[in-house]
């Protein structure tokens, strides 16, 4: 058995493979700019808009301040953003021909969807950075210490690297980045069927059941907990809303336990 065909070499040549595909992405946003300034300067303007406008009509849940209420949504919404980045960047990659080229090259078959879900947690890490510094700038702050902080921010981190695989099948599912790009926008409404933005409770009883039972809910419901922010849920909400990080955490093994092997077979397929 060589060094390559081993359990432990092959694992070595995916990573090794993997982070020189992370360096690639991050140099192909390097070379065009505009996509990396535009998904820097978002959070911060959803910071603005959200807090500003919605926040002067918005009664937050047995009170408090509508800016420290809304971060914890803000923060879950630039997470659930993997899905759609990893998304267009695999669909756009497919759709010009560069899978193709890398499989003609003598690199590990899964290194491609590895490095780009390394690249995306990067990417993400840095949004979340711009998005904290702007909370900090209007009056948002963690109000439990530095664990339950730190906890919050790697619920963040577990979650996206998940939802980048999901990203990475279906960017490899689609046939073009004009697919990729029309599903977009169909990630604004999930986002806003949640309780990120405003209370649930007044909600339709239908729509309300959908938006306690979104993923969305439950890691902003999670944050809000660990942050000590107004909003946090109560002990008789819903089971994903009461248990608010385990309900993160399953999600995210569940997405992990789907989309790895379904993305790895799909970018294997497209090769033959």
């Amino acid at each position: 058995m060589t060094a390559l065909t081993s359990p432990l070499g092959r694992l070595r040549w995916t990573f090794t493979d993997g982070f020189t595909l992370i360096g690639r992405e991050l140099g192909r946003l390097r070379h065009d700019p505009g996509e990396l300034i535009v998904a820097l300067i978002f959070p911060a303007i959803m910071v603005v808009l959200f807090g500003y406008v919605f926040g002067s009509a918005i009664q937050v849940p047995g009170g408090g301040d509508y800016r420290e209420y809304l971060m914890p949504g803000l923060f879950a919404m630039v997470t659930f953003s993997a899905l759609m980045g990893v998304m267009t960047r695999m669909a756009s990659d497919a759709s010009r021909g560069v899978m193709d080229r890398f499989r003609s090259m003598p690199m590990a078959r899964s290194a491609v969807p590895f490095g780009q879900t390394g690249a995306d947690l990067l990417i993400g890490l840095l949004m979340l950075a711009i998005m904290v510094a702007a909370g900090l700038l209007v009056g948002w702050q963690p109000h439990h210490g530095l664990l339950p902080t730190t906890q919050a921010f790697l619920l963040m981190i577990v979650l996206r690297y998940a939802l980048s695989w999901a990203g990475v099948y279906v960017g490899l599912a689609v046939k073009n980045d004009q697919i990729a790009n029309a599903l977009v926008p169909l990630f604004l409404p999930f986002t806003m069927l949640s309780n990120a933005f405003v209370p649930t409770a007044g909600m339709p009883g239908w729509l309300r059941f959908l938006a306690d039972w979104n993923p969305v809910s439950a890691l902003t419901a999670a944050t809000r907990q660990l942050f000590g922010n107004p909003g946090a849920p109560s002990a008789n909400a819903v089971w994903p809303l009461a248990h608010p990080v385990a309900t993160v955490l399953l999600w995210s093994a569940a997405l992990l336990m789907i989309f790895v092997p379904l993305s790895l077979r799909a970018y294997s397929r497209k090769g033959r």
